[in-house]
């Protein structure tokens, strides 16, 4: 069933054409990856959907009553203390709810005889209404996305929403988002301040999510696991396609090869009749001309394939090749405060080795490489980096990039010998040109921000580079022109990402932070995500293992304390026995919804004191009845078609 279409949409702002004559159509439960270079218009498609903007052409539909997910810009949560109450906002109805069922069941009860039929009416419907929409399992559902996230849900309940960090209240945002009911959910760069660990659960749950996706992302690798369609937005229209990300790259390839090679043919005709007009236009061929002329005006122009302009061109290289060994650590000992975030971490370096730093989201990833390049001291150790190493860092918080001057300025500052020209065609180099080059870099957004501190880097010709979350920003394009510079660069790399193509293209050795200890694996992220699936399935087997052993160890007990003559009785009697015995917990679990049911229908129940406290508890019961109910009707199941087979 189509969901959500668009056809022909064109938007535009005044004489700028943002996009023109978009289509696709989301049917529902689609996976849809939205992919395009920073500034396509990739959050204006869903501008569109939301009906906060209007298209200047073409028509958005939306089937009725259609309920949409989106991440809340602002983030300040309606006014939330804690840190659960903001992830628990979506459902401030349904809380609402709940309380006002506690503050009826308590009028109930002071009601005594005077109690109404519509104050029955009325508690019996809202708490129909507050079962129904999962009001008993709202609090677990909310548990489980907040860990899946990160976040402790007991601390949540109290730590105080304002002590988040922008990272942590984005993830915040999430939660929120992924918690909210929702047929069809919007989401805008939901990696940005995930780790490995935390991305890998968001694409399970996006799996088992009952909705329609929509997902602007630059992670390659997310978009492969998640999507199902992708939506390329380029020279300022969109083109659907179906299949994971990498079956839209082949395609993608092929479509461009195809459009060449249809442009190249016709490029040829072009020239061939217009050196024909050329040579006949005044001769004795000229009518002939002058008609191929006419035909030749009429002549629908192909263009060529977008291919890679206006990509980001950047280029690493090292000024002075330096020592074959770059880096020395002793004993280092990393702290914030009181809070341990390294203790005793030793290692060395080598010239050439592109390492990636992994860990949970703040482990101290960013705290480390600070103290790696001299930003800050270690509390502990040494660190030691030889004179003919220099090193440029790449900050996560891009504060490298300064605010106050323009681009111009930043870059005719750094090479004072150079020209107009040239301090023009290095910005060019990065998506900045004309009048652009005169902005201040504090007018910058995220994705240009990052551009002009790779623009920095490339100019310091350093034989080290230590990357903090250098994708966190980009498009896909940009990753991949940064991928293939770093792969040609011949120096030293340190890389802290959470891009697993990217660890996966580069990263030769691999540095683990986890609870205040470095694992360093001498090898690459590929080989790494092998052995740690490894560890993690013989983790798993031995658990497994464990608990065969001890329901074996059970069941041999059973038989030696067990009267002999059992063993000697016919299979058919015990399955029968299995089948009476399911028989009876069906019976006992109906009977025991019966009774909470009838109790909570008791108005007399709402006119003793603590009614209202009773009334509460006993719909949790009823929910935890009906839930082993299922479980015994399951059982039952089972066992009579055990019964049915040895008949």
């Amino acid at each position: 069933m189509t969901q959500l279409s668009m056809s022909g949409v064109s938007v535009e702002f005044g004489a700028t054409v943002l996009l023109s004559d978009v289509t696709f159509t989301v049917a529902r439960g689609d996976r849809w990856g939205i992919v395009g270079r920073n500034g396509s218009g990739k959050t204006t498609l869903f501008r569109l959907i939301t009906r906060e903007l209007e298209p200047t052409r073409g028509s958005v539909s939306r089937v009725p009553n259609l309920r949409i997910s989106v991440m809340e810009q602002h983030r300040d949560f309606g006014g939330a203390a804690t840190v659960w109450e903001a992830a628990a906002g979506p459902f401030a109805e349904l809380f609402a709810l709940e309380h006002s069922l506690a503050e009826q069941a308590e009028a109930l009860g002071r009601a005594g005889d005077a109690t109404t039929e519509a104050m029955l009416d009325r508690y019996s419907r809202d708490l129909e209404r507050f079962e129904r929409e999962g009001g008993y399992t709202l609090t677990p559902r909310i548990d489980a996305v907040l860990h899946g996230l990160g976040f402790d849900p007991e601390q949540a309940r109290t730590q105080p929403l304002i002590s988040l960090s922008g990272g942590e209240r984005g993830r915040i945002g999430l939660v929120r988002q992924l918690v909210a009911p929702a047929d069809l959910v919007l989401l805008d760069e939901p990696t940005n301040h995930l780790d490995l660990e935390t991305t890998e659960w968001l694409e399970g749950h996006l799996a088992s999510l009952d909705a329609t996706v929509l997902v602007i992302s630059h992670d390659r690798d997310f978009l492969e696991r998640v999507a199902d369609h992708i939506l390329h937005v380029e020279v300022k229209t969109a083109v659907p396609y179906d299949g994971s990300y990498s079956a839209f790259v082949a395609q993608r390839n092929e479509r461009r090869l195809s459009q060449q090679r249809a442009y190249d043919k016709q490029r040829k005709v072009l020239e061939s009749e217009e050196d024909f007009i050329r040579r006949n236009i005044a001769g004795g061929n000229s009518a002939q001309a002058k008609g191929r002329r006419r035909r030749l005006s009429r002549v629908a122009r192909l263009s060529p394939p977008p291919g890679e302009a206006g990509a980001m061109s950047v280029r690493f290289e090292a000024g002075e090749r330096g020592g074959d060994q770059v880096l020395v650590a002793e004993q280092v000992k990393i702290a914030i405060g009181e809070r341990l975030l390294l203790d005793r971490f030793s290692a060395r370096v080598q010239r050439g080795e592109v390492i990636g730093l992994i860990g949970p989201n703040g482990a101290g990833k960013s705290t480390l490489l600070r103290a790696l390049v001299g930003e800050r001291p270690p509390e502990g150790g040494a660190i030691r980096i030889p004179d003919s190493v220099k090193v440029s860092h790449y900050r996560q918080d891009l504060a490298q990039v300064p605010s106050s001057e323009s681009l111009y300025d930043i870059i005719a500052d750094r090479r004072p010998a150079w020209g107009r020209g040239p301090v023009q065609g290095h910005l060019g180099r990065f998506g900045f040109s004309g009048d652009s080059v005169l902005r201040s870099a504090g007018s910058l957004s995220g994705g240009e921000r990052a551009r002009m501190a790779l623009a920095l880097m490339m100019l310091e010709g350093a034989n080290l580079l230590v990357f903090d979350e250098p994708t966190n920003h980009l498009d896909v394009e940009s990753i991949e022109a940064l991928e293939d510079a770093i792969e040609d660069y011949d120096g030293t790399v340190l890389l802290v990402s959470h891009d697993r193509a990217l660890l996966r293209a580069l990263v030769t050795r691999v540095w683990v932070l986890h609870d205040r200890r470095m694992t360093d694996f001498p090898g690459t992220f590929a080989e790494w995500e092998t052995v740690s699936a490894e560890r993690l399935h013989a983790a798993r087997v031995a658990a497994n293992e464990e608990e065969a052993l001890r329901r074996v160890r059970e069941r041999k007990h059973v038989r030696a304390t067990a009267d002999p003559r059992r063993e000697q009785q016919h299979s058919a009697r015990a399955v029968r026995r299995e089948l009476e015995a399911a028989e009876a917990e069906v019976a006992s679990c109906e009977e025991r919804v019966g009774a909470i049911t009838r109790q909570l229908e008791d108005p007399g129940l709402y006119q003793r004191e603590g009614g209202a406290d009773q009334a509460v508890r006993l719909g949790r019961e009823l929910e935890a009845a009906r839930a082993l109910l299922d479980q015994a009707l399951a059982a039952w199941e089972q066992a009579s078609a055990a019964a049915d087979a040895v008949r």
